[in-house]
């Protein structure tokens, strides 16, 4: 029997200004802590490629996603004052994904939507 996916995951890339990798990740782990007792988080971590950075992160569903946000909200624009924003991409089911296309708005994601697989 097919389970509904509800899975939204979130693709944000991060280019870190001059000088601030350091300070990026130990901002980094201050996210993984604060968002350790999101119950609607399925998974989330941080990697790196020079001073490039990448949230890996999936949410049960878009009120899991919105959660976050408003649980990380100081982090992130601390976050933003450190680097720039150049990709975001929200992934997931329609129905999801229409739960976030305008409280995302600002923040200018891709959105792509979910048109065939499965989820365990």
């Amino acid at each position: 029997m097919a389970t509904q996916d509800t899975c939204c995951s979130i693709a944000p890339y991060f280019k870190i200004s001059s000088g601030n990798l350091a300070a990026f990740k130990a901002l980094g782990e201050e996210f993984v802590q604060k968002t350790e007792g999101e119950e609607k988080c399925l998974y989330y971590g941080f990697s790196f490629d020079g001073d490039m950075a990448h949230c890996r992160e999936g949410y049960a569903d878009a009120d899991g996603v919105l959660t976050h946000l408003e649980n990380v909200g100081p982090l992130l624009e601390k976050a933003l004052s450190m680097s720039k924003l150049v990709r975001l991409e929200i992934h997931g089911p329609e129905a999801e994904l229409g739960k976030l296309r305008k409280p995302l708005a600002d923040l200018n994601p891709q959105f792509f939507t979910l048109a065939n697989g499965f989820r365990k």
